[in-house]
């Protein structure tokens, strides 16, 4: 048996330590609560609505249990975008322990796999940190066998996708009027590379503000900024 790792944020220490815990769950299943060891690395301090805040952040530690995983798929390379898509979410399914049903739908530039189920909060993660990852794993696949001429894939779960949009959305907006209204720079939440560029794409054509991306991954995160004027 190893140890494993995991960083985490939330708006409070507890939260913090609840959404470790849930990602060392994710990585270690099995793993003892009561084993598991925090090191709060900052308290944080609190925003208004999710603007201009500093989360609270922890590292999470416990023993990873040995843990069978499903065997990888045997038999003729899987090809197509459809299948791809479907085959990574029906053995992540597995693997996480969870029961779901994967749709497919195609259109000319992109393939939408839907995953439909209960409790499938451990399938998207935290702000769809997982479900990002699935989605870009799917994507590298298609790539290696299609090459540049695949369509996109797009992983969702119960609606996950158009929800955190408009989450998203009414976020940029806040951070949009708070950057105008006080001439000073609004720093986001730390967001997926996919979450900051609907961020981005809200704003873009917004007269009175500009957004960039800062800080390191996995906490890269959104500032939104007064538009500079050329004299």
């Amino acid at each position: 048996m190893s140890e494993v790792s995991v960083e985490a944020t939330g708006e409070t220490v507890g939260e913090a330590k609840w959404s470790a815990l849930r990602e060392l769950e994710r990585l270690a299943p099995g793993v003892d609560r009561d084993a598991v060891r925090f090191q709060v690395v900052s308290e944080g301090e609190r925003g208004l609505l999710g603007v201009g805040y500093t989360p609270a952040r922890v590292v999470a530690t416990a023993t990873r249990p040995a843990v069978a995983l499903p065997p990888e798929p045997t038999g003729p390379a899987i090809e197509g975008e459809p299948a791809v898509a479907r085959a990574l979410l029906e053995r992540s399914l597995v693997a996480l322990g969870i029961a779901g049903t994967v749709s497919v739908e195609e259109g000319d530039d992109e393939v939408v796999a839907t995953v439909s189920g209960h409790d499938l909060g451990v399938l998207i993660g935290r702000h769809g940190q997982m479900i990002d990852a699935l989605q870009y794993l799917a994507n590298a696949i298609a790539h290696r066998a299609a090459g540049e001429d695949r369509r996109r894939i797009v992983v969702d779960a119960a609606g996950y996708r158009a929800r955190r949009a408009a989450t998203l959305d009414s976020l940029a907006r806040r951070g949009a009027e708070q950057a105008s209204a006080t001439g000073r720079r609004v720093e986001l939440e730390p967001m997926s590379s996919v979450e900051r560029r609907i961020v981005h794409e809200a704003l873009k054509d917004d007269p009175e503000v500009e957004t960039e991306s800062e800080g390191m991954e996995p906490h890269r995160y959104v500032v939104v900024f007064p538009r500079r004027t050329v004299d």
